[in-house]
């Protein structure tokens, strides 16, 4: 059976090197690796005869040069509201950094000193939703893990920090639509790679 409601495409942008190494990437504009590149130029292909409405992307250049790279570019909304979590004081720092200094510590439910809470980002979470919801057509985004795991959560009419339960892969792609009717709303597609 085909799918007559609106699914919302969501991108990971491709691999950086902090990324690959686990550091936390929030507001820093770190570039994509060789691989990052290569992988977004084949989004290209597992996207193609997929139309849109619209484009949507991160301001950051990882997720903006994902889009481009895969072939959406032209056409793409920045929005700052798409922007990864502002990981404060942890910033370019990896869990296990983190761990050695706060055992126990878990970013969906502590959040970052300096940066933002999950009920921060669930709130922009909140209003992209509102415009897709407001849209109602086949949007594609592009942005970052955490952020996206966030969007997925609240989707489901889940907390903000039901986002830890959802992982993305570098260059990954997962869809969000509906079931029944537009009271419906689930995960169709997750993290394919």
């Amino acid at each position: 059976m085909s799918n007559v409601f609106p699914e919302i495409y969501l991108v990971r942008h491709g691999e950086t090197e902090w990324s690959l190494s686990g550091r936390h990437t929030g507001r820093s504009d770190i570039p994509l690796t060789a691989n990052g590149e290569t992988a977004a130029r084949k989004l290209a292909e597992r996207l193609a005869g997929l139309s849109f409405s619209a484009v949507w992307s991160s301001p950051s250049a990882r997720a903006h040069k994902t889009c481009a790279l895969a072939g959406f570019g032209a056409g793409a909304v920045i929005r700052d509201d798409l922007a990864e979590w502002d990981y404060g004081a942890y910033e370019g720092v990896t869990t296990k950094a983190i761990l050695a200094e706060r055992p126990g510590w878990q970013l969906f439910r502590d959040g970052c000193p300096n940066g933002e809470t999950a009920a921060d980002v669930g709130a922009r979470a909140d209003t992209v939703i509102h415009a897709l919801r407001q849209a109602a057509a086949p949007i594609l985004i592009f942005s970052s893990s955490h952020f996206l795991r966030v969007l997925a959560a609240r989707w489901l009419s889940l907390p903000p920090q039901g986002g830890a339960y959802f992982s993305l892969d570098t260059a990954s792609i997962s869809v969000l639509g509906y079931e029944h009717d537009l009271t419906e709303p689930v995960i169709r597609r997750w993290n394919q790679r």
